[in-house]
């Protein structure tokens, strides 16, 4: 079982930047690839970026390809989500996530989920 904190949201104005960062409890972090998601209000929550255990592969979405990295430092047990040129429908709660079964099952339906981020652009 994998615990899940995240840190780092805040305020920016549009065009700005901001790191969020996921803190992950246990021995066995590079076993888990590790994902990102947002929930807007009134919007359901979606996929943003993932990352494999070894963090060799990564995966975004449309909306952020170009503008958001995701990396994992395995000896930190911690996973970041670099966002460049903000926008304000970037606008939401950051929720980190984790899954042993690999890159594909966290960016769909992962098992573990930190407790959310929130993350506001200003225009």
């Amino acid at each position: 079982q994998v615990q899940l904190v995240e840190s780092g949201g805040g305020l920016v104005q549009a065009g700005g930047s901001l790191r969020v960062s996921c803190a992950a409890s246990g021995r066995t972090f590079s076993r888990y690839a590790m994902g990102w998601f947002r929930q807007a209000p009134g919007k359901e929550r979606e996929f943003v970026a993932a990352i494999s255990g070894s963090g060799g592969s990564t995966y975004y979405a449309d909306s952020v390809k170009g503008r958001f990295t995701i990396a994992r430092d395995n000896a930190k047990n911690t996973v970041y989500l670099q966002m460049n040129s903000l926008k304000p429908a970037d606008t939401a709660v950051y929720y980190c996530a984790a899954d042993s079964l690999g890159i594909v099952v966290v960016s769909t339906r992962p098992n573990y989920w930190g407790q959310g981020t929130q993350v506001t652009v200003s225009s």
